[in-house]
């Protein structure tokens, strides 16, 4: 898969950055030139993925940040701005999921967690890289979403009403931004190889099983798809997309 942008002089933070999709694409955004931002709530994987790409001939910084946390989230965007002067692009990648239960069964404090990440979260990131991106007058944010963020399922209700949020903050950002040189987008992958997935495979393969069986394209996703899909968003071919939901799930949802 070698699609080339030229993102050379640009800067990129991407959120939970330190393993699977988010990982993915804080490379990709070095193949593509940018100084990439390596952010995730684990400072070990941060410094580790930002080392690489050092290494790689990439300019980059590491920054831990809970997404949870709006104070830290400033100092995210703070940073990068320190260091580079701008913001260009930003993936806000940063995700958990609860542990699988029927509703009733579920519990304020797992729902609390996953939507303070995955919710929350994603709307604390926004709302400060809009607020540097409008400064610049142009930007452009790819939200992490699933296809969990279109359909329903089974056992994982907070996680799936998370990323509908995802959905409904996306859309209204970019109603909010496209006018002013800000184009806002999410990406809503299908089930990827990652390790959140390899966990799932582990303690869930029955419902797995099930997923598999709805995979038209008969494999898991790759993390590297789904940073292809986040590249092309920020570039210029996609400069007439606004509010979209672009779904990279192997066909999953058109069952």
């Amino acid at each position: 898969m070698n699609v080339n942008y030229d993102f050379a002089g640009k800067v990129a933070l991407v959120t939970g950055a330190g393993m699977g999709m988010g990982y993915a694409t804080a490379k990709a955004f070095a193949a593509a030139g940018a100084r990439v931002v390596v952010s995730d709530v684990s400072a070990e994987l941060a410094e580790k993925v930002a080392a690489e790409l050092v290494e790689g001939g990439t300019e980059a910084i590491a920054v831990t940040c809970d997404v949870a946390n709006d104070d830290a989230v400033a100092a995210l965007v703070a940073k990068t701005v320190e260091t580079w002067g701008q913001l260009d692009f930003a993936y806000n990648n940063a995700g958990v999921q609860p542990t699988p239960a029927e509703m009733a069964d579920q519990t304020v404090a797992e729902f609390d967690r996953v939507t303070d990440i995955n919710q929350r979260g994603v709307w604390s990131c926004m709302r400060h890289e809009l607020a540097q991106m409008r400064k610049q007058g142009h930007g452009a944010i790819v939200n992490c979403s699933s296809v969990g963020g279109l359909i329903g399922g089974k056992a994982l209700g907070i996680y799936y009403g998370s990323k509908h949020a995802v959905l409904g903050l996306t859309k209204s950002a970019a109603m909010d931004y496209a006018a002013q040189g800000i184009r806002v987008n999410a990406v809503c992958p299908g089930t990827i190889n990652t390790p959140m997935v390899a966990k799932m495979l582990n303690e869930q393969p029955e419902a797995m099983d099930e997923f598999m069986k709805l995979q038209v394209i008969g494999r898991l996703g790759e993390a590297e798809e789904i940073a292809q899909a986040v590249l092309w968003l920020c570039s210029d071919g996609a400069s007439f997309v606004i509010g979209t939901a672009l779904t990279v799930d192997g066909g999953f949802s058109i069952n």
